[in-house]
């Protein structure tokens, strides 16, 4: 499957942000924070006391047709319709969120499109459940053909609560409606970023792997840049080199990446010639095995290491397999299963019952497997996933467990949809099959639609902050907390 991001056709937008010198000065701005309900702050001017008047008069004619507003209130209120993806738009309808299944939703408009993401963990503490929040992510540009992309640090901070319209919460600091602030600071990559990870082990320093378009994985050190957004003052490097590069792919591009969790320092990275490297980074720098994990007979689309066992990991390909390594056999997988008709793009090791995993494919359609299962099961008779839902009608393009709750995922499509899903829910033998008045049958499992973004590419929860999810698309980014998930 191809996953190239579309070349940037968005229009610049006016920054409130920072940066280096160089960017301030070449380009445009990041991006800026959408204000969902239209509110603006008026800048102090000459015509302040004009302003005033007007005011006065609008006052005066609301007074004495109260009423006449709200009843049109109540006929727009009317007119507002359920919304099912799959549905079509009739002429002049056009799709607008529920604040009240919102906790938090904003939604920030980039220059450039970002292809990958990853959650900086930081010192504000866990389980994070006050308003205003605050979030830090490493994301990377992804536009085809440009070498001067970036590697961006982001602060995203004062993000308060959705606005609700029934809310008695008026009085409450919390439930203000003000403007989000959003920093960054950059560093020039070479080529496309197509996957960006965060190592986890983020206590003492922050370290981030990128695939690069060029076929170069590279290794960076942002603790710098991270510090710098809580203490301005912290000194940024003079040079912005890689502290590692991995060359052992060639020019073969890929996407697969990811880190022990349980081993600091080592990363897996995989091809699209379904080569699988092994690479080590130390404080002096970094070593890669010169022999490859190779079986897959097409691009390697995902990787995930176990959260329980050092020497195991789990990879996905185009060749519509997902395999179980043991790290000290590099001709053979331990498990290999055919797991799609289709390419299988992503998959996620649960954290909290290692012995589930999940599986996003190209037909829309995306599993959950018991590894378990794979042991007891005899020669010649295949695994088969204990749980298949086919809800998306576009290519699984992310999917992953929540941090905490076991039962929870959260899968995006290219459908332009990012669903949230309750593995635990027992369907009902009289509502399972239930058809809505439009002919969507809605699985019980499924929690929660989130729409608003064109060709979504990556999702993920924030660790630190309990229900809160990340994603980025085509046309930008959102930060949101459902009332689905606490």
């Amino acid at each position: 499957m191809s996953k190239r991001q579309a070349e940037d056709n968005h229009a610049s937008h006016q920054t409130t942000t920072h940066s280096h010198e160089k960017h301030l000065n070449e380009r445009d701005a990041m991006g800026d924070f959408e204000d969902a309900w239209e509110d603006e702050i008026e800048e102090e001017s000459g015509d302040e006391q004009e302003m005033q008047q007007e005011d006065e008069d609008i006052e005066a004619s609301n007074q004495g047709s109260c009423m006449d507003i709200d009843d049109k209130e109540d006929e727009e209120e009317e007119e507002l319709k359920l919304y099912l993806p799959g549905q079509p738009l009739e002429e002049g309808e056009v799709l607008e969120a529920d604040q009240s299944v919102y906790v938090m939703l904003h939604n920030l408009d980039v220059r450039l499109p970002f292809l990958s993401f990853d959650v900086l963990e930081d010192t504000l503490g866990d389980e994070r459940k006050s308003f205003p929040a605050t979030a830090f992510i490493a994301a990377g540009t992804s536009v085809p053909g440009v070498r001067d992309n970036e590697v961006l640090v982001i602060k995203m901070s004062n993000l308060h609560k959705t606005q609700q319209d029934d809310s008695d919460d008026e009085e409450d600091p919390n439930a203000l409606d003000e403007d989000p602030v959003l920093e960054y600071k950059s560093i020039p990559h070479a080529g496309c970023v197509n996957r960006l990870r965060i190592m986890p082990q983020q206590k003492e320093s922050h370290i981030a792997a990128t695939w690069s378009e060029t076929g170069k994985v590279h290794v960076w050190d942002l603790t710098a840049h991270v510090k710098s957004l809580s203490i301005p003052t912290t000194p940024l490097p003079k040079t912005s080199k890689p502290l590692y590069t991995v060359h052992n792919h060639g020019r073969e591009e890929g996407y697969a990446l990811d880190w022990s969790p349980l081993e600091a320092g080592r990363l897996l990275s995989g091809d699209n010639n379904g080569l699988i490297y092994s690479t080590t980074i130390t404080p002096t720098g970094g070593n890669t095995d010169s022999v490859p994990f190779r079986e897959h007979k097409s691009s390697v689309e995902d990787l995930q290491w176990s959260s329980t066992e050092r020497n195991v990991f789990a990879s996905c390909s185009s060749d519509q397999t997902v395999k179980i390594w043991d790290t000290r056999n590099k001709k053979r997988s331990a498990v290999s299963i055919r797991a799609s008709g289709t390419d299988v793009n992503v998959i996620t090791w649960n954290k909290k019952a290692s012995y589930l995993l999940a599986s996003g494919h190209d037909d829309g359609i995306f599993s959950v497997w018991d590894l378990r299962m794979f042991q007891s099961a005899g020669k010649g008779a295949a695994p088969t996933p204990v749980a298949t839902f086919k809800w998306h009608n576009a290519p699984i393009t992310s999917i992953e467990w929540h941090p905490t709750e076991e039962s929870v995922l959260a899968v995006a499509g290219a459908d332009d949809q990012l669903t949230l899903w309750d593995l635990s829910v027992e369907p009902d033998t009289e509502e399972e099959g239930r058809l809505t008045s439009t002919g969507v049958e809605v699985p019980p499992q499924l929690l929660f639609v989130h729409q608003g973004q064109s060709q979504m590419k990556e999702l993920h929860w924030h660790r630190q902050i309990p229900g809160c999810v990340l994603s980025t698309s085509n046309s930008g980014f959102n930060i949101f907390k459902t009332i689905s998930i606490s």
